[in-house]
Order: structure tokens, then C-alpha cells, then sequence
């Protein structure tokens, strides 16, 4: 599945609540989210209109690594 090429880093934060993240914190232009789920994990989202595909794809691969999914799955769950 490619990655949405018009996702903003705040739509990017509601589509994560889907997978048990929470908004913890807002510095500046970025936030941090945290989920409890298979373990305490923490994650930095810049506020930016459209995300950046690297930036997405990284962080996309950072939640694929602490739930052990694949980046499909992790999209798949996302965006439907």
C-alpha cells in the first residue's frame, strides 16, 4: 500500500489513536504521542502540511516495529 502523499502530521496523530496513542504533549510544532499497548512507547510528530514521505515512512516503520507488523498491516489499519 503506498504511503497518502497529503497527510498532515495532526490528521497523522488522529488516525494513531486508532492503535491505542494518545496525545501526551505539544512543544512547539511537534507532538508527542504514547501508547501503553505491547509496552510503553513514545512518538514525535511534527505539525506539518503534508508530512513529508520520508518523515511519514519512518515514523509508519517505528509503529510496525514496536506492534512486530508489517508496514502494510500498520497502513492497512490506518486508513481503512
Amino acid at each position: 500500500m503506498r504511503l497518502p502523499r497529503d497527510l498532515s502530521g495532526s490528521d497523522l496523530a488522529k488516525l494513531l489513536c486508532k492503535l491505542g496513542y494518545s496525545i501526551t504533549r505539544q512543544s512547539g510544532s511537534h507532538l508527542r504521542l504514547t501508547t501503553h499497548q505491547h509496552g510503553e512507547h513514545h512518538l514525535t510528530i511534527p505539525l506539518h502540511t503534508p508530512l513529508r514521505i520520508g518523515t511519514l515512512s519512518a515514523i509508519v516503520a517505528d509503529v510496525a516495529a514496536h506492534f512486530n507488523m508489517s508496514r502494510e498491516q500498520i497502513l492497512d489499519r490506518l486508513l481503512r
